[in-house]
Protein backbone atom coordinates (compact mmCIF):
# COMPACT_ATOMS: atom_id res chain seq x y z
CA UNK A 1 0.00 0.00 0.00
CA UNK A 2 1.35 3.43 -0.95
CA UNK A 3 2.20 6.02 1.70
CA UNK A 4 -0.67 8.44 2.38
CA UNK A 5 -0.65 11.63 0.32
CA UNK A 6 -3.54 13.01 2.42
CA UNK A 7 -4.03 12.19 6.08
CA UNK A 8 -6.78 13.73 8.19
CA UNK A 9 -6.94 12.86 11.87
CA UNK A 10 -9.94 13.75 14.05
CA UNK A 11 -10.48 17.04 12.23
CA UNK A 12 -12.93 19.41 13.87
CA UNK A 13 -14.00 22.96 13.07
CA UNK A 14 -15.91 25.39 15.27
CA UNK A 15 -17.10 28.75 14.00
CA UNK A 16 -17.93 31.56 16.38
CA UNK A 17 -21.00 33.46 15.21
CA UNK A 18 -21.30 36.95 16.68
CA UNK A 19 -24.85 38.15 17.24
CA UNK A 20 -24.75 41.91 17.63
CA UNK A 21 -27.84 42.13 19.82
CA UNK A 22 -29.14 45.64 20.43
CA UNK A 23 -28.69 48.36 17.82
CA UNK A 24 -29.27 51.94 18.88
CA UNK A 25 -29.18 53.64 22.27
CA UNK A 26 -32.75 52.73 23.21
CA UNK A 27 -32.29 49.02 22.49
CA UNK A 28 -28.95 48.99 24.28
CA UNK A 29 -30.68 50.35 27.36
CA UNK A 30 -33.42 47.72 27.04
CA UNK A 31 -30.65 45.12 26.71
CA UNK A 32 -29.61 45.87 30.28
CA UNK A 33 -32.91 44.34 31.36
CA UNK A 34 -33.59 41.76 28.64
CA UNK A 35 -30.90 39.22 27.58
CA UNK A 36 -32.31 38.79 24.05
CA UNK A 37 -31.03 42.28 23.17
CA UNK A 38 -27.50 41.69 24.48
CA UNK A 39 -24.53 40.81 22.24
CA UNK A 40 -23.69 37.11 22.34
CA UNK A 41 -21.40 34.59 20.67
CA UNK A 42 -22.74 31.30 19.35
CA UNK A 43 -20.37 28.37 18.78
CA UNK A 44 -21.25 26.32 15.70
CA UNK A 45 -19.67 22.87 15.28
CA UNK A 46 -19.18 22.58 11.51
CA UNK A 47 -16.98 19.45 11.65
CA UNK A 48 -16.27 16.88 14.33
CA UNK A 49 -13.73 14.03 14.44
CA UNK A 50 -13.35 13.48 10.68
CA UNK A 51 -10.55 11.03 9.87
CA UNK A 52 -9.39 9.40 6.62
CA UNK A 53 -6.27 8.69 4.54
CA UNK A 54 -5.75 8.66 0.79
CA UNK A 55 -2.86 7.31 -1.24
CA UNK A 56 -1.49 8.49 -4.57
CA UNK A 57 -4.01 8.11 -7.37
CA UNK A 58 -6.94 7.39 -5.05
CA UNK A 59 -10.21 9.32 -5.15
CA UNK A 60 -12.73 10.10 -2.44
CA UNK A 61 -16.22 11.59 -2.79
CA UNK A 62 -17.66 13.76 -0.01
CA UNK A 63 -21.43 13.35 0.08
CA UNK A 64 -24.18 14.90 2.18
CA UNK A 65 -26.84 17.58 2.22
CA UNK A 66 -26.12 21.31 2.10
CA UNK A 67 -24.58 22.42 5.38
CA UNK A 68 -23.26 18.96 6.27
CA UNK A 69 -19.63 20.15 6.36
CA UNK A 70 -18.34 18.97 2.98
CA UNK A 71 -17.10 22.33 1.70
CA UNK A 72 -15.67 23.25 5.12
CA UNK A 73 -13.61 20.06 5.10
CA UNK A 74 -12.42 20.78 1.56
CA UNK A 75 -11.34 24.29 2.55
CA UNK A 76 -9.38 22.90 5.50
CA UNK A 77 -7.63 20.42 3.20
CA UNK A 78 -6.83 23.31 0.84
CA UNK A 79 -5.36 25.38 3.68
CA UNK A 80 -8.00 28.09 3.32
CA UNK A 81 -9.29 27.35 6.82
CA UNK A 82 -7.47 26.05 9.88
CA UNK A 83 -9.01 23.19 11.86
CA UNK A 84 -10.09 23.91 15.42
CA UNK A 85 -8.91 20.43 16.40
CA UNK A 86 -7.12 17.52 14.79
CA UNK A 87 -4.51 17.57 12.04
CA UNK A 88 -4.31 17.51 8.24
CA UNK A 89 -1.16 16.51 6.36
CA UNK A 90 -0.86 16.69 2.57
CA UNK A 91 2.10 15.88 0.33
CA UNK A 92 2.88 17.60 -2.94
CA UNK A 93 1.17 20.38 -4.87
CA UNK A 94 -2.50 20.93 -4.10
CA UNK A 95 -4.85 22.44 -6.69
CA UNK A 96 -8.18 23.54 -5.19
CA UNK A 97 -11.10 24.03 -7.58
CA UNK A 98 -13.39 25.30 -4.85
CA UNK A 99 -15.04 28.58 -5.80
CA UNK A 100 -15.29 30.42 -9.09
CA UNK A 101 -12.92 33.37 -9.31
CA UNK A 102 -10.89 32.61 -6.17
CA UNK A 103 -7.36 33.89 -6.74
CA UNK A 104 -8.41 36.04 -9.70
CA UNK A 105 -8.00 39.81 -9.69
CA UNK A 106 -11.03 41.31 -11.46
CA UNK A 107 -9.10 44.21 -13.00
CA UNK A 108 -6.45 41.95 -14.56
CA UNK A 109 -6.89 40.20 -17.89
CA UNK A 110 -7.19 36.46 -18.25
CA UNK A 111 -3.55 36.28 -19.32
CA UNK A 112 -2.39 38.30 -16.32
CA UNK A 113 -4.46 36.14 -14.02
CA UNK A 114 -2.86 33.01 -15.44
CA UNK A 115 0.52 34.33 -14.31
CA UNK A 116 -0.94 35.41 -10.95
CA UNK A 117 -2.55 32.02 -10.32
CA UNK A 118 0.49 30.14 -11.51
CA UNK A 119 2.67 32.01 -9.04
CA UNK A 120 0.24 31.12 -6.24
CA UNK A 121 0.79 27.47 -7.13
CA UNK A 122 4.54 28.02 -6.81
CA UNK A 123 5.45 28.15 -10.51
CA UNK A 124 8.10 30.48 -11.86
CA UNK A 125 7.34 32.86 -14.76
CA UNK A 126 9.35 30.59 -17.05
CA UNK A 127 7.28 27.56 -16.03
CA UNK A 128 4.05 29.49 -16.59
CA UNK A 129 5.23 30.67 -20.03
CA UNK A 130 5.95 27.05 -20.98
CA UNK A 131 2.36 26.09 -20.10
CA UNK A 132 0.61 29.28 -21.23
CA UNK A 133 -0.40 28.22 -24.76
CA UNK A 134 -1.81 24.90 -23.49
CA UNK A 135 -3.78 26.67 -20.74
CA UNK A 136 -5.35 29.10 -23.20
CA UNK A 137 -6.11 26.37 -25.75
CA UNK A 138 -7.73 24.13 -23.13
CA UNK A 139 -9.84 27.00 -21.77
CA UNK A 140 -11.23 27.85 -25.20
CA UNK A 141 -11.38 31.53 -24.23
CA UNK A 142 -9.67 32.70 -27.41
CA UNK A 143 -9.40 36.50 -27.65
CA UNK A 144 -11.19 36.85 -24.29
CA UNK A 145 -7.89 35.96 -22.66
CA UNK A 146 -6.98 39.66 -23.14
CA UNK A 147 -10.19 40.90 -21.43
CA UNK A 148 -10.35 41.82 -17.70
CA UNK A 149 -11.96 38.90 -15.87
CA UNK A 150 -14.57 41.15 -14.25
CA UNK A 151 -16.30 40.89 -17.64
CA UNK A 152 -16.29 37.07 -17.60
CA UNK A 153 -19.39 34.95 -17.16
CA UNK A 154 -19.44 32.20 -14.52
CA UNK A 155 -18.71 29.67 -17.26
CA UNK A 156 -15.65 31.63 -18.39
CA UNK A 157 -14.40 31.82 -14.80
CA UNK A 158 -14.68 28.04 -14.60
CA UNK A 159 -12.84 27.58 -17.87
CA UNK A 160 -9.91 29.74 -16.78
CA UNK A 161 -9.70 28.44 -13.21
CA UNK A 162 -9.94 24.80 -14.22
CA UNK A 163 -7.46 25.20 -17.06
CA UNK A 164 -4.83 26.72 -14.80
CA UNK A 165 -5.40 24.13 -12.07
CA UNK A 166 -4.93 21.09 -14.30
CA UNK A 167 -1.82 22.48 -16.02
CA UNK A 168 0.23 23.10 -12.87
CA UNK A 169 0.79 19.34 -12.56
CA UNK A 170 -0.90 18.96 -9.15
CA UNK A 171 -0.46 15.93 -6.94
CA UNK A 172 -3.87 16.56 -5.36
CA UNK A 173 -7.05 18.07 -6.81
CA UNK A 174 -9.74 19.32 -4.43
CA UNK A 175 -12.94 19.93 -6.39
CA UNK A 176 -16.23 21.38 -5.14
CA UNK A 177 -19.07 20.79 -7.63
CA UNK A 178 -16.68 21.69 -10.43
CA UNK A 179 -18.87 20.29 -13.21
CA UNK A 180 -22.03 22.22 -12.39
CA UNK A 181 -21.14 25.26 -14.52
CA UNK A 182 -20.15 25.30 -18.17
CA UNK A 183 -21.34 23.99 -21.50
CA UNK A 184 -21.64 20.29 -22.24
CA UNK A 185 -18.53 20.06 -24.42
CA UNK A 186 -16.29 21.73 -21.83
CA UNK A 187 -17.72 19.56 -19.03
CA UNK A 188 -16.89 16.46 -21.09
CA UNK A 189 -13.37 17.75 -21.71
CA UNK A 190 -12.90 18.44 -17.99
CA UNK A 191 -14.10 14.96 -17.11
CA UNK A 192 -11.68 13.32 -19.50
CA UNK A 193 -8.79 15.46 -18.26
CA UNK A 194 -9.51 14.52 -14.64
CA UNK A 195 -9.62 10.81 -15.53
CA UNK A 196 -6.34 11.17 -17.45
CA UNK A 197 -4.69 12.82 -14.43
CA UNK A 198 -6.02 10.10 -12.14
CA UNK A 199 -4.44 7.45 -14.36
CA UNK A 200 -1.19 9.40 -13.98
CA UNK A 201 -1.38 9.23 -10.19
CA UNK A 202 -3.21 12.43 -9.21
CA UNK A 203 -5.28 12.12 -6.04
CA UNK A 204 -8.82 13.54 -6.08
CA UNK A 205 -11.30 14.63 -3.43
CA UNK A 206 -14.66 15.55 -4.93
CA UNK A 207 -17.59 17.30 -3.26
CA UNK A 208 -20.75 16.50 -5.17
CA UNK A 209 -24.49 15.96 -4.81
CA UNK A 210 -24.51 13.76 -7.92
CA UNK A 211 -24.06 10.11 -6.98
CA UNK A 212 -23.34 9.05 -10.56
CA UNK A 213 -20.57 11.65 -10.80
CA UNK A 214 -19.12 10.37 -7.53
CA UNK A 215 -19.16 6.79 -8.84
CA UNK A 216 -17.55 7.88 -12.11
CA UNK A 217 -14.52 9.52 -10.49
CA UNK A 218 -14.14 7.94 -7.05
CA UNK A 219 -13.50 4.55 -5.51
CA UNK A 220 -14.73 5.49 -2.04
CA UNK A 221 -16.94 7.97 -0.23
CA UNK A 222 -17.62 9.67 3.09
CA UNK A 223 -21.15 10.78 3.86
CA UNK A 224 -21.38 13.72 6.27
CA UNK A 225 -24.28 14.93 8.35
CA UNK A 226 -24.06 17.93 10.69
CA UNK A 227 -20.27 17.80 10.46
CA UNK A 228 -19.85 14.13 11.39
CA UNK A 229 -19.11 11.10 9.23
CA UNK A 230 -22.23 8.93 9.31
CA UNK A 231 -21.22 6.50 6.55
CA UNK A 232 -18.06 5.49 4.73
CA UNK A 233 -17.66 2.93 2.02
CA UNK A 234 -16.54 1.98 -1.48
CA UNK A 235 -18.41 2.02 -4.77
CA UNK A 236 -18.94 -1.30 -6.50
CA UNK A 237 -16.69 -1.76 -9.52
Amino acid sequence: MSAPIIEARQVGKIFELNHSGAVGLKRQFVGLLHSRWRPRVERFQALQDVSFTLGRGEALALLGHNGSGKSTLLQILAGVLKPSSGTVVTSGRVAPIIELGVGFHPDLTGEENIYLNGSLYGLSNAEIRARFADIVEFSGLGSFIDVPVRNYSSGMYLRLGFSVAVHVEPDIILADEFLTVGDEDFVAKCSERIKQMQRGGTTLILVTHALEQARHFCQGFLRLDHGAVIERGVFAA
